[in-house]
């Protein structure tokens, strides 16, 4: 039996690729048909290749090698950092750092550094330490952690590197590449196949196909060790009770409720009574009755207001008062004298004689002392043609 079977690539959906219009001709080979716009990944090429990776991976494992799994991408991150503690190997699952691989020495300095601390908190020296001392090592032991925890212990660089992605994590790539470090990688219908070395078709976006790939490829350094894999067992599936249509003749006749949450017969409590319905039962005499509270009643009073009838007043003989005459004294009216007004005629002013002013004619203006461009103007105020080709002498002879 091979490492992994089309069954269990089918269930984990490894088969799915992108959208046809993102995908990378170069993947072609690897591409078995497109349907729904989505292409489908060859699953028979994908167990060849994954045999093959495997044995790579095992060959390395014997000869006590190394290999770093890289996996920063929010699907992978996870799996990535669980199959390679299982395994011993290392691992990057936060960002990469630049020349990680290329610059190994400064990046071994933050693991010293990393170490060290850690050290200084185990030992007791952070008691020591003001608290602000102690806040500014911790953030920067948490950052360290953060991005060194996976390759801590690593003292020399990998024989080998994993990619989820490719495309994702390019910069690891090109590092690898540079100092001749074979790349495994994981390929999708979107990704360049020449990036890595050993090329495994697969969906790189879904989590359990991520999952189903690392975890047998990393199986391969526990069996260079010497170790036994232990197969999860599958979990039995809880189908659903099989529904039967609706009929009426399938009805239970005995009229009896059933319990759903079981499918068994109701039980009836054996000590209950039957029900008897007492029909000769006298009624109860209404002077028994008993209230709790007192019953009121209200009933609606009605209130009417007396009408007030209005009697006739007699009108009383009012006696005439005499009226008392007063004599007017009138003032003697004094006549006002007449003022005749005397109406003055003007006599008519005399027209004085206009005398038209004569102004004595002007005197001939001398042409010779005015320069072309003036003599050009007073032709054209005069009406000239032709005046702009003549020179000063025949400007001054049309203007006279």
């Amino acid at each position: 039996m091979g490492v992994i079977s089309m069954k269990q690539l089918l269930e984990a959906g490894v088969h799915f690729g992108h959208q046809t219009r993102r995908w990378n001709p170069k993947m072609s080979e690897y591409i078995y048909t497109a349907r729904g716009g989505i292409h489908i990944i060859d699953l028979q090429k994908t167990v060849v290749l994954v045999e093959e990776a495997y044995q790579k991976l095992l060959e390395i494992g014997k000869n006590g090698g190394k290999i770093l799994f890289v996996g920063t991408k929010k699907q992978a991150r996870d799996v990535v950092r669980a199959e390679a503690i299982r395994t011993g190997q290392y691992y990057v699952s936060q960002r990469w750092l630049g020349g990680t691989l290329t610059n190994f020495k400064t990046i071994r300095k933050s693991i010293r550094k990393l170490h060290d601390l850690t050290k200084q908190e185990a030992d007791g020296t952070f008691e020591r330490l003001t608290k602000k001392e102690v806040i500014a090592k911790r953030k920067e032991m948490d950052r360290l952690e953060k991005f060194l925890s996976g390759i801590k212990d690593m003292k020399a660089l990998p024989q080998a590197v994993f990619v989820v992605d490719p495309m994702q994590e390019k910069n690891a790539v090109l590092e690898a590449r540079k100092l001749g470090i074979p790349v495994f990688g994981i390929v999708d219908t979107n990704c360049d196949p020449d990036l890595v070395d050993v090329i495994i078709p697969g969906n790189d976006d879904a989590i359990r196909s991520v999952k189903l790939i690392v975890g047998k490829l990393a199986d391969a350094f526990i069996i260079a060790a010497g170790g036994v894999v232990v197969q999860e067992a599958p979990t039995p599936r809880q189908d659903r009770p099989e529904r039967k249509p609706y009929n009426r003749d399938n009805r239970n006749r005995d009229n009896r409720s059933y319990d759903n949450r079981n499918k068994k017969p109701y039980q009836k409590n054996p000590n209950a009574k039957p029900y008897v319905k007492r029909e000769d039962r006298p009624a109860r005499p209404a002077a028994n009755t008993t209230h709790t509270r007192p019953i009121t009643t209200t009933k609606p009073v009605t209130t009417t207001k007396p009408v007030t009838t209005t009697k006739p007043v007699a009108a009383k003989p009012v006696a005439a008062k005499p009226v008392e005459t007063k004599p007017v004294a009138t003032k003697p009216v004094v006549a006002k004298p007449v003022v005749k007004e005397e109406v003055k005629v003007q006599a008519p002013k005399k027209v004085e004689s206009v005398k038209k002013e004569v102004t004595a004619p002007a005197k001939k203006q001398d042409l010779s002392a005015l320069k072309v461009a003036e003599l050009r103007t007073l032709a054209k105020q005069k009406g000239l043609t032709g005046y702009s080709k003549l020179k000063k002498a025949e400007l001054i002879d049309a203007l006279k």
